[in-house]
This record gives structure tokens, C-alpha cells and sequence, in this order.
């Protein structure tokens, strides 16, 4: 018998579970993924919440990610009018267009994404 590294025992119930996947309509994807959205939850804990089991997934942090590649930040350079080597300032400026999008969204009144 090996001996677990008291380090991996957490881990041991997350490698006896199985990832199910499922195979349905688009309908029934945006359905799940609109309503985890609106309960903050990931469309994970939102299956576990339509199908009865317990969620005890953390809250995490809310945060959107995006990959960019230095194309993306010669773009976004020129757009801003700023030098493309100056990432903090071009991320400061992506985060103030998020802001401005999401100002826009509630403004119009729209509550989809």
C-alpha cells in the first residue's frame, strides 16, 4: 500500500469523482449558464443546484480574464494613444472601457449579457 502525502489527502475525494458531461441543446446550455450567472454561481454549482446536491464550491473572486497577444497590445496601444510597452497604463485603460461598457448596458436598460 503507498502512503498518501499528508500535502494530497485533501485531494483524495476529488480524485474519486467523475466528470459528467453532457450533451444537450444550446437552449438548455444558455438556460444553465444565464441562470448561474444571475445566482453568481459557475455553471458547475448551478447543475449541482438544479439537480439537488450540495455546492460547496468557495465564493470566488469576481474577475474577467482575457489573453492578449502583443498584436493585441499594439492594437489597443494605438487605440489608447499610448506606447505599446506601457502594459499597466493599456491595462488601466481596458479596465475604464469595462466600466464604461457596463455604465452603457445599465443605461440601456438591457439585463443579458
Amino acid at each position: 500500500m503507498v502512503r498518501s502525502s499528508p500535502r494530497w489527502t485533501g485531494s483524495d475525494a476529488a480524485l474519486r469523482s467523475l466528470q459528467v458531461a453532457f450533451d444537450v441543446e444550446k437552449q438548455v446550455i444558455d438556460a444553465v449558464r444565464y441562470a448561474a450567472f444571475k445566482n453568481q454561481l459557475s455553471p458547475s454549482d448551478q447543475i449541482r443546484h438544479i439537480l439537488g446536491l450540495p455546492c460547496t464550491s468557495k465564493p470566488v473572486r469576481p474577475r474577467l480574464t482575457v489573453s492578449l497577444s502583443d498584436a493585441d497590445y499594439a492594437i489597443l496601444a494605438e487605440r489608447f494613444g499610448l506606447a505599446v510597452d506601457d502594459k499597466r497604463k493599456i491595462k488601466e485603460s481596458l479596465h475604464l472601457a469595462l466600466i464604461e461598457f457596463a455604465r452603457g448596458q445599465q443605461a440601456a436598460g438591457a439585463d443579458a449579457p
